[in-house]
């Protein structure tokens, strides 16, 4: 591990400049300078000091923290398909993150699954046909055409239906993941 990139990207995240964390751990700012650039090496009593000041514990400070991709292939995709109707999720693992995409494609006729109310927010953007957002709790429906988009609370039950005689293809995205 880059002992001295750790602890710069840590100085750096925080909104600390060298002077800063110097004061706050009591260091000198050229001594941190020095370990920033690996041109020395802290004790386990200094980089406790020094993450202390971070906001961050040793054993976190020294977990292998790897980068997660943000360039997805058609390749990283993965699909569901039905038989009038197919989910491509568009981010893997994407269950774990604060929102998820999918592009779902709906065949004639064909209707997505039923969304309870939960506590989060929906962002449809139709690509391709004319879709139906249909509010079961509400007795409502919305219809919405290439081009359009639709945002929603997931206050009320609800689901998509293509009552058209095209297929219909939109981007989903969901918050936090219901998919």
């Amino acid at each position: 591990m880059d002992i001295g990139k750790r602890i710069k990207q840590l100085r750096v995240k925080n909104n600390l400049t060298l002077e800063e964390l110097a004061s706050r751990s009591e260091l000198s700012k050229g001594f941190l300078s020095q370990l920033e650039r690996n041109l020395t090496s802290p004790s386990i009593t200094t980089l406790e000091d020094i993450t202390e000041v971070l906001g961050i514990s040793l054993h976190d400070f020294f977990k292998d923290e790897k980068e997660e991709p943000i360039i997805f292939k058609k390749r990283d995709y993965y699909v569901d398909q039905k038989d009038d109707q197919t989910i491509t999720w568009l981010v893997p693992m994407a269950q774990k993150n604060a929102m998820e995409p999918v592009l779902y494609e709906l065949e004639p006729g064909a209707t997505t699954f039923g969304v309870k109310p939960y506590d989060g927010e929906e962002f449809a953007y139709v690509i391709k046909g004319r879709i139906t957002v249909v509010n079961v709790t509400k007795r409502e429906k919305h219809h919405l055409k290439k081009g359009e988009t639709l945002y929603l609370k997931g206050n009320d039950e609800h689901y998509i239906i293509n009552s058209t005689k095209d297929s219909a293809s939109f981007i989903w995205i969901c918050t936090p993941p219901i998919f």
